[in-house]
């Protein structure tokens, strides 16, 4: 099945489903007990198990756990951008338990746990992010909705979770790829407007990207800020602006991934999943996976710290980071970056992201050059389906 010219994260894609359903059953019946799966940890769970976290085969045990925190490895010695770990407050979750992970009445997975420990918090967010402030959404996140104990071990996959958008396996999205052309990722969390679908087919003519290349627009669907617009609402605008486009060399998938804000090791995070995808180059905007203070508003890392850690770490990973144009809108050339604006003396227009949200509200038109008709016609549908 594994097309695509890029080699998955250790050298083989991971595939931990069990296939046979008689054989599902039976690994089903022999689990101590049932947990509830939250929406971070189904995430992490369908990534484990289907090769998408490669070559995790499981959540990480406290030696691995500590090693990706303090030194972004694996024990192995390879590159791992965030510790990937199963939380809990229970006190049956213990070494040695068969526990059956569900996602309401769906079996997902079973969890054999080989050993469990307290994390140090305050170092975790140190290290992965930066800081240890509560105003950063990664370590409120860790601090606030994260169990007090970490568990690590094995995952057998049963069945991968029923969402309301379709987030296919690397193997599926491989086989769509060319096995000769260079793969170009792009990730987000927002809606795609118009200086994003020029940024990313713009892409496709750097000069790190090879001839005949394609772009996987591949957004993240998962939780992520309390403020992000909802993942099934992003999702439907996904599937509009590619109906409405239709460009041959733009292929569009979906990522079960719960972001963390965590800018340059998240970044790092980000090349690594979409390497097991399939992708060779991978694009990296301003200020990539950053977050601001909630309080002050300030931003926890420079524009371009994701930037320059991709390109540090980009070759030993085996994927070539795309910095992005820093466009801008111009009255009389369209889009353009903003060196080119700059020298030229072009008159640039802006619009705001809460002012766009104003308007949007509010019904009134927006600009065109800004967002794409059928994007801004979705949008209006969930801000008139919520309640005031």
């Amino acid at each position: 099945m594994m097309a695509a010219k890029q080699t998955p994260h250790g050298g083989k894609l991971v595939d931990l489903m069990v296939k046979d359903e008689a054989e599902k059953k039976k690994i089903a019946s022999s689990c101590h007990f049932e947990h509830q799966l939250t929406d971070r940890q189904l995430c992490d769970v369908e990534l484990i198990i289907n090769g998408g976290l490669s070559p995790l085969n499981g959540f990480m045990n406290e030696e691995t756990y500590k090693k990706v925190v303090d030194d972004m490895r694996l024990p192995s010695g390879l590159l791992f951008g965030l510790p990937i770990v199963f939380d809990t407050n229970r006190d049956d979750f213990v070494p040695g338990k068969k526990v059956l992970l569900k996602q309401g009445d769906r079996d997902i997975a079973v969890f054999t746990i080989e050993d469990r420990f307290k994390p140090d918090k305050v170092h975790e967010c140190k290290q992965c992010y930066g800081v240890t402030t509560l105003e950063h959404p990664g370590v409120l996140m860790v601090s606030t909705e994260r169990g007090a104990f970490y568990c690590g071990g094995s995952l057998q996959g049963l069945n991968l979770p029923v969402r309301e958008f379709p987030c296919r396996t690397p193997a599926e999205v491989r086989t769509d790829l060319p096995d000769d052309k260079d793969v170009v990722a792009f990730q987000c969390r927002n809606p795609v407007h118009r200086a994003h679908y020029e940024l990313f087919t713009r892409a496709l003519d750097a000069p790190e990207v090879g001839p005949e290349g394609v772009v996987l627009v591949h957004p993240t669907c998962g939780p992520t800020q309390a403020d992000d617009i909802p993942g099934t609402v992003r999702y439907k605008t996904y599937v509009r602006l590619a109906e409405e486009t239709k460009n041959p060399r733009i292929r569009w998938d979906y990522l079960p991934y719960s972001m963390h804000m965590a800018g340059p090791r998240e970044a790092i995070q980000h090349m690594m999943i979409r390497k097991n995808f399939g992708c060779t180059h991978f694009i990296i905007g301003r200020d990539m996976a950053g977050s601001k203070s909630s309080i002050t508003g300030d931003d926890f890392y420079g524009p371009y710290d994701a930037q320059d850690f991709a390109k540090k770490h980009g070759p030993e990973l085996g994927v070539t980071p795309v910095p992005s144009l820093n466009l801008v809108y111009t009255q009389e050339k369209g889009y353009v970056t903003a060196e080119q604006a700059k020298e030229e003396g072009l008159e640039t227009l802006k619009l705001s992201g809460t002012k766009f949200r104003k308007m949007l509200r509010s019904g009134e038109d927006i600009p065109e050059w800004f967002a794409f008709k059928s994007v801004v016609e979705v949008l209006r549908e969930d801000v008139l389906a919520s309640p005031k």
